[in-house]
């Protein structure tokens, strides 16, 4: 666990910078530099704030810390691909993944220290659920990648679900979206789920990102072998609940926020054409798009992924039928690119 018994000041709002000032005598003015601070100039120590007086900066220190930490362990692909091991504010270990691609910097960020969901193909879900990331936490693995300069887009894609950690997971794309944190547009970023009840509409009402459901088996009862969080929560009551906000014919259909669904290919287990026909009813009514993602194997699965040829039938097929359907390339295979594989590594290394 963490020694450090002092709070930290990254993540927070401006507004509870603010309070935070006024409580200790400052103007509330100094809420504001001080999120500049953080975030436009990426400070890592209270110090450094020069124009906030030295008085207060004094007494800051002695209750607060900034909160940024560096990644203490990196492994590069050959295709660029870099995945990165964060310590976390309680002690843990959490990765994060730099995908770049032309022009384009895609960071791949985590929500928790392993997941509650279990999901059949997930090294995250096999540690057992051990932590939700802060907001500090979440923030900190995009303002201290050493890429950070060279990043256009961020995804909720990494080890943990975020809508089983929404509120710090809002409270950070909130730091990432305001004109008094970093700024980007929430088309940035998008963020991933498998669909809980809880939080669901949440998500939907209360952030502006891009959404991604994890879908993987349109069919009821084979999802629930794949992801338990079917059986509570099922992929024909989630694209109900879809249809108002991305539905064709919806009266206050959400033109800026996209829609995708994540699709990974497994050999023999949702690769056939009952499976796409299954996608075509499930996904009907929708402004949707369907990404098929090549399996990264994982130890002791009994998981395959798909030929080439499959998941190019299956993108022809959908195609065919108006669902924009694109086969993400793979990346990073050369570098335990499974989400979790990192992080249970060091954990085995460190026990």
């Amino acid at each position: 666990m963490s020694n450090s018994s002092k709070t930290s000041l990254l993540g927070l709002s401006q507004e509870a910078l603010t309070t935070i000032c006024t409580k200790l005598g400052a103007k509330p003015f100094v809420g504001k530099q001080m999120a500049q601070w953080l975030y436009g100039k990426r400070v890592k120590s209270i110090s450094q704030m020069s124009n906030v007086p030295k008085s207060l900066r004094e007494t800051l220190s002695e209750q607060y810390e900034v909160g940024r930490k560096a990644p203490i362990k990196e492994q590069a692909s050959s295709d660029g691909t870099k995945k990165y091991l964060f310590p976390t504010s309680d002690g843990f270990t959490v990765e994060t993944v730099y995908i770049p691609d032309g022009e384009r910097g895609t960071l791949c960020v985590s929500c928790q220290v392993g997941c509650k969901m279990g999901c059949a193909f997930c090294m995250t879900g096999r540690q057992g659920f051990q932590s939700s990331l802060s907001a500090c936490d979440i923030v900190n693995q995009i303002l201290s990648v050493p890429e950070y300069e060279q990043l256009t887009n961020i995804v909720f894609m990494g080890q943990g679900e975020p809508l089983d950690n929404l509120d710090n997971v809002l409270a950070a794309t909130g730091v990432l979206t305001a004109s008094w944190g970093l700024g980007w547009s929430p088309r940035r970023i998008t963020i991933s789920t498998v669909g809980l009840r809880k939080n669901f509409r949440r998500l939907i009402n209360e952030c502006k990102c891009h959404i991604a459901i994890s879908l993987h088996n349109p069919r009821s009862e084979e999802r629930a072998r794949l992801m338990p969080a079917e059986s509570a929560f099922s992929i024909r009551d989630i694209t109900s609940e879809l249809l108002p906000y991305w539905g064709k014919q919806a009266d206050n259909r959400d033109m800026q926020r996209r829609l995708s669904f994540e699709y990974i290919v497994f050999r023999g287990e949702n690769d056939t054409m009952r499976h796409a026909e299954a996608l075509v009813s499930l996904l009907h009514g929708l402004d949707c798009r369907v990404n098929l993602i090549r399996f990264h194997a994982i130890p002791d699965s009994p998981l395959q992924g798909a030929p080439e040829s499959t998941m190019v039938r299956l993108r022809d097929y959908l195609t065919a039928h108006s669902i924009f359907t694109t086969i993400r390339a793979s990346r990073g295979e050369d570098i335990q690119a499974a989400c979790g594989l990192l992080n249970t590594e060091h954990q085995k290394n460190n026990s």
